[in-house]
C-alpha cells in the first residue's frame, strides 16, 4: 500500500540585504537618505542663526572640505584607488568657477541662477580632467598610482603660474559673488548666506553619494576593491569600474575646491598646494576610511586644526617669523601625531570608535519581530 506524501505549502526564499521580502529592491534607502539629508538641512539651518559669524565661516569651510573628503572616501575606501592629487582636483575647479563668475561679472549678468551654473561647470571640468586622470590610473597599482596622482598635484598648481596670463600666477583670481538676496533683509548677515549655499551643496552631494554607495555601483566598488580578479570572474569590467570611481570622486572634489573659492572670494596655487592633497589623504584615514561620517570628521578636523595651531602660536612668545614658519609646520606634524596615534587606538578611525562604543547600546534595545 503506497503511503501518500501531502504537499508542502511553497516557501519563499528568504529577503537578501537591500530587498524586500518579496525579493523586489527595497525602495526605503532612498526615502531614509532623504530623510536624514532633510534633518540635517533643518539643523544647519537652525543652528546658522545660532552662531556667530566666523563660526558659520568656519561650518561653512567644513561642508566645502567634505565634498572632497566624502568623494576621496568613496574612491579610497570603497574602490581602493590611492589619489595624491586631489588638492590639484579641487584647484580645477575653484579655477573654473573663478573664470565663470568673472565671465559673468564682465559681462553684467547677475542672478541668482549664475553660482550653481558656474558651480556646474567647475564639476562638468573636472569631471572631464578625473576621466584622464583616472583611464591613466586604471592601468596602474601601488606605489604607480600613487606617483601619478602625486605627478597631477604638481603639475597644476604650476600651470597656473605658467600660464600668468589666464590664472594671474601666484596672485590668483577673484572670485566675484553676488550679496545674498534681497528678499532676506539688508542687513542679513554674509557669512549664514556661505553657509547656506556650502551646506546645501554638500548635503546634494552626500545625498546622492549615500544612494550610489547602496546601489549596485557601490556593490561593484567594493568587489573591485576586494579583489579583482574574483570581480573580473564574476562579470565586472574592473578598468571601467575603476574609471568611474575617479571621476566621480573627482567630481565631489571639484565642488569642493569651487566652493572653498567662492567662500574666500579668490583662488590661488597657494591654497590648493601638495600639502592639502596629503591632508586630505590623512583626513578620510583618521575619520573613518570607507565611511562617509568618517569623511565628515576627516573634513572637520582640516578646518579646527589650523585654527588649533593658530591659537598656540599665539599662546607662545614667539617672534614672527618663528611663528609664521611653526604655523606652516605644526599642523602638518599634528596630523601625522594624531594619525599614528589613531591607527594604534583605533584602526577603524573616528567613526569605527564611535561605532564600537555605540554597538553595546544598540544591542540593549529589545529586538523587533520581522
Amino acid at each position: 500500500m503506497s503511503a501518500t506524501r501531502s504537499a508542502a505549502p511553497p516557501t519563499r526564499p528568504p529577503a537578501g540585504p537591500g530587498l524586500r521580502p518579496s525579493g523586489v529592491p527595497g525602495g526605503s534607502t532612498l526615502l531614509r537618505h532623504l530623510t536624514w539629508a532633510a534633518v540635517a538641512a533643518l539643523a544647519l539651518l537652525v543652528v546658522s542663526y545660532q552662531l556667530e559669524p566666523f563660526r558659520s565661516f568656519q561650518l561653512a569651510t567644513v561642508a566645502a572640505y567634505l565634498c572632497a573628503t566624502a568623494g576621496l572616501t568613496v574612491l579610497t575606501g570603497l574602490n581602493g584607488q590611492l589619489s595624491l592629487g586631489h588638492g590639484a582636483l579641487m584647484a580645477t575647479g575653484a579655477y573654473t568657477v573663478a573664470l565663470c563668475q568673472t565671465a559673468f561679472a564682465d559681462r553684467g549678468i547677475t542672478g541668482g541662477w549664475v553660482l550653481p551654473v558656474s558651480l556646474g561647470a567647475a564639476i562638468l571640468t573636472t569631471v572631464a580632467v578625473g576621466a584622464v586622470v583616472g583611464v591613466a590610473a586604471a592601468r596602474l597599482r601601488g606605489p604607480y598610482l600613487a606617483g601619478v596622482t602625486l605627478a597631477v598635484a604638481v603639475v597644476v598648481p604650476a600651470l597656473t603660474v605658467t600660464f600668468d596670463g589666464v590664472f594671474n600666477g601666484e596672485q590668483g583670481l577673484s572670485v566675484p559673488v553676488d550679496p545674498p538676496p534681497a528678499a532676506l533683509g539688508l542687513d542679513f548677515p554674509y557669512e549664514r548666506w556661505q553657509l547656506w549655499v556650502a551646506g546645501s551643496a554638500s548635503l546634494l552631494a552626500l545625498l546622492l553619494l549615500g544612494n550610489l554607495v547602496r546601489s549596485r555601483f557601490g556593490r561593484t566598488f567594493r568587489a573591485v576593491r576586494d579583489d579583482e580578479v574574483a570581480a573580473r570572474l564574476a562579470g565586472i569590467h574592473v578598468a571601467r569600474t575603476q574609471v568611474l570611481a575617479f571621476v566621480v570622486s573627482a567630481a565631489c572634489a571639484g565642488l569642493g575646491g569651487a566652493l572653498l573659492a567662492v567662500l574666500a572670494q579668490s583662488a590661488s596655487p597657494g591654497a590648493f598646494s601638495l600639502t592639502l592633497s596629503l591632508f586630505l589623504v590623512m583626513a578620510v584615514v583618521v575619520g573613518g576610511l570607507g565611511s562617509l561620517a568618517g569623511a565628515f570628521w576627516g573634513a572637520v578636523l582640516l578646518v579646527a586644526l589650523p585654527d588649533l595651531t593658530h591659537t598656540l602660536t599665539e599662546r607662545l612668545a614667539l617672534s614672527p617669523a618663528m611663528a609664521q614658519r611653526l604655523e606652516g609646520n605644526l599642523p602638518l606634524a599634528i596630523f601625522g601625531i594624531t594619525l599614528v596615534v589613531v591607527m594604534i587606538a583605533a584602526p577603524g578611525g573616528v567613526q569605527g570608535l564611535l561605532s564600537r562604543l555605540a554597538r553595546p547600546l544598540l544591542a540593549r534595545r529589545p529586538s523587533r519581530r520581522s
